[in-house]
């Protein structure tokens, strides 16, 4: 099961994010972030100097998700690390020989036709 963005579920086009700009997009409380953050290792924010958390696109994409498993899905929170981690291993398998040999015989193909 691929787990996609909630449609209307803007994320602004930004490289990070404070936390209280996290809050208002994923409508979630600061609290249940640092929680989840603590919970899940898909979530790491960056640290300022100063200690502020700075969350990236794909930190606000995994908190999506997460909400979207726990709260929709009705998983337990253990029940959602395993299906991440399930899922990310899903993508990332190697792709099989016979796919590559193709692709390979297309290009070489593709090759031989500019030549």
């Amino acid at each position: 099961m691929e787990i996609q963005i909630p449609p209307g579920t803007p994320i602004p086009d930004k490289l990070y994010f404070k936390i209280g700009e996290v809050t208002e997009i994923t409508d979630l409380a600061a609290y249940v972030l640092r929680f989840w953050e603590s919970e899940f290792n898909v979530i790491s924010p960056k640290r300022t100097e100063s200690g502020q958390r700075l969350y990236r696109k794909a930190d606000v994409e995994s908190i999506l998700k997460i909400k979207y498993l726990l709260y929709e899905k009705k998983f337990t929170i253990e029940g959602a690390k395993k299906f991440l981690k399930n899922s990310s291993k899903q993508n990332t398998e190697p792709v099989p020989q016979t796919a590559l040999a193709e692709i390979k015989s297309e290009l070489q193909l593709i090759r031989s036709m500019l030549d």
